[in-house]
Order: C-alpha cells, then sequence, then structure tokens
C-alpha cells in the first residue's frame, strides 16, 4: 500500500526552492539510481539540519579537531577532550533525524536503497529507522578503554561524572550560551578542574568510540564497507566532501567496479572527478524529488519485474 505523504515521517521543502535546474539534475540521478541497490554514503553535511555543525562546508567555522596523538599523548589533552564533551555531548543525544534522514528510509522502504554507510558519529541515521548501517567512525553513544577494551554506555559515564563536576558545570553554564562544536563537544578552553574517570575494570584511558584524526579505521569495518558496495549497483554520496580516504576509498573501488556513483554536497569534493553526476545542492530536496520520481517509477506496468531483472544483473557482472 501506497501512504500519502501526510503519513510520512519525511516533510517536503518549500516548493519554491526547486527550481526547473534541480528538477533536471533529480531527474538524472534517479535515470542512474532508479529501481537498482544504491548504496547510500553520507559525511557531515547530511546532518546539518539537525543541529549538529560540521567541519568543511561553505558556512563552517574553522576549527582544529584533535588527534588521536593528542589524545593518547597528554593527560591534559584527555581531560579537555572530556570536560568539553561532557557539557556537550547531550545535544548531539538529544538531535533528532531530519527530513534527509527520513527520506532515505523512506527510499529503504521504496526498494532504492541497500544500506547507509555513514561517516558521522550522531546516529542519526539509526534514529530513523534506516538499517543496516556502517558507522564508519564510530559513534558518540559508547565509551572505551585504550588498554582492555572494557565498554561503557555514554550515560552510564555521564551518570558517573556529574556528581564529580558539579561546580565545574555550574561555572561555565553560567556564562550563558556555548558554542557547540561537530564532535559532540563545546568550544572550552579552561578546564583544569575538571574531574575524569580511568577504566574501571584496568585503570586505563577512556576514550569515545569514535575514530579520531590520524586513527585508522579497523580493517575489518573497511571490509565490511567494501562487501556493502559490491552487493550494490549504484553508489549515492550525501553530504560528504570525501576529503578523508575513509570515505573516498568506498567511491573510488564502486568507480572501478563500473557501478553508478552521484553525489550531493554543497561544494566541491574528492569524488566530483569520478562522480557519473555531481549535484551542489541541498540533500534533503535532492531526496525528496528521487521519493517523487521512485514512486512513479513504482507504478509502471512490471516496474517490479525490471526491478529484479536489473539488480540481477549488475551483481553478475
Amino acid at each position: 500500500m501506497v501512504r500519502t505523504r501526510s503519513q510520512l515521517a519525511w516533510v517536503p521543502g518549500d516548493p519554491t526552492e526547486v527550481d526547473a535546474d534541480l528538477d533536471n539534475q533529480v531527474a538524472r540521478a534517479h535515470r542512474l539510481l532508479g529501481r537498482r541497490r544504491v548504496l547510500v554514503i553520507t559525511g557531515a553535511g547530511m546532518s546539518t539540519d539537525s543541529g549538529i555543525p560540521d567541519y568543511r562546508s561553505p558556512d563552517a567555522v574553522p576549527r582544529t579537531p584533535m588527534t588521536i596523538d593528542m589524545f593518547l599523548g597528554s593527560p591534559d589533552f584527555r581531560r579537555r577532550y572530556w570536560a568539553r564533551n561532557h557539557l556537550g555531548w547531550r545535544h548531539m543525544d538529544a538531535a533528532l533525524p531530519n527530513r534527509g534522514h527520513h527520506a532515505i528510509t523512506e527510499l529503504q522502504r521504496l526498494g532504492m536503497v541497500s544500506g547507509v554507510i555513514t561517516q558521522n558519529v550522531d546516529m542519526l541515521h539509526i534514529k530513523a529507522g534506516t538499517a543496516p548501517v556502517l558507522e564508519l567512525h564510530g559513534c558518540y553513544g559508547r565509551v572505551c578503554c585504550v588498554d582492555c577494551g572494557w565498554q561503557i554506555s555514554r550515560h552510564r559515564l555521564a551518570g558517573i561524572l556529574e556528581p564529580l563536576n558539579a561546580d565545574f558545570s555550574a561555572r561555565i553554564r553560567s556564562r550563558g550560551a556555548i558554542e557547540v562544536a561537530p564532535d559532540a563537544d563545546v568550544a572550552v578552553s579552561d578546564t583544569n578542574d575538571f574531574a575524569m574517570i580511568d577504566c574501571l575494570e584496568c585503570g586505563g584511558a577512556l576514550k569515545p568510540a569514535i575514530i579520531y584524526f590520524g586513527e585508522s579505521v579497523p580493517k575489518s569495518t573497511v571490509q565490511q564497507g567494501y562487501s556493502m558496495i559490491d552487493d550494490a549497483d549504484a553508489v549515492l554520496v550525501l553530504g560528504s566532501s570525501l576529503t578523508v580516504m575513509s570515505g573516498l576509498r568506498f567511491v573510488r573501488h564502486a568507480q572501478r567496479c563500473g557501478k553508478s556513483v552521484v553525489v550531493v554536497n554543497r561544494g566541491h569534493t574528492r569524488g566530483d572527478d569520478i562522480a557519473d553526476l555531481k549535484i551542489d545542492h541541498r540533500c534533503a530536496d535532492v531526496l525528496a524529488g528521487l521519493i517523487d520520481a521512485e514512486r512513479v517509477g513504482s507504478r509502471r506496468p512490471d516496474s517490479s519485474a525490471q526491478h529484479q531483472i536489473v539488480g540481477v544483473h549488475h551483481r553478475a557482472s
């Protein structure tokens, strides 16, 4: 049964924002992606409409993220990170999927999307109900020991840290609004009085289950990503500049395998030269157009049979 728009979680954008050029680009994208198994790769630009800032969009504030060497090499850097995270992680925890996330879930319901590889740590695809989701850079909701691997949820860790840092939190919050940063933290510099705990199992340092700048994605995660690409017929990149190799490698792999690649991002990406189509526009608007096009296609005679034939052809090639 086809649901009406009022029954969907995603909400279409303002029709006045959709111009003829965007309509043409969406039509081209659908010719490349329609009625095929599409693997979606998302970056930080996918989540800005949910109130989570990014690093590299045209409007992004210049920032210097902490590297893995900084985090592991200095107790002061670790204290600074955890102080900032303690004040800011609930902003990410409270964030809700935007209409772009819900549109991906709807495209999966329509049979187009096979899964998502995300560079984001915000868990918004999971909140939106998409599956499977490969969290390439981990997620903010888990914390692990760098020595023994013991894990604790971020909610449980917060329950331990809050009474230890009541004065610290009150002092910072008394200043008023705090600038939120992209990685579940805030912009605060004076953190010397923050109290952090060590691993409750071995006494080692605790680290969020997030891949830091300068840290490698686990080989098992990379292999799972390649398998998801191999099982798809095409790749749709949303909101990622593909600046880091962790995401770019999958796009290059798809292109080498002869799969269609469509990139949607505001601004230049490292995948522009190998993409079959690049659309410089808001992800949610493009996805809304793809939903409309896919619904029209699904009403064509024998469209399900065409979908099966296309899928078998590409998986066999």
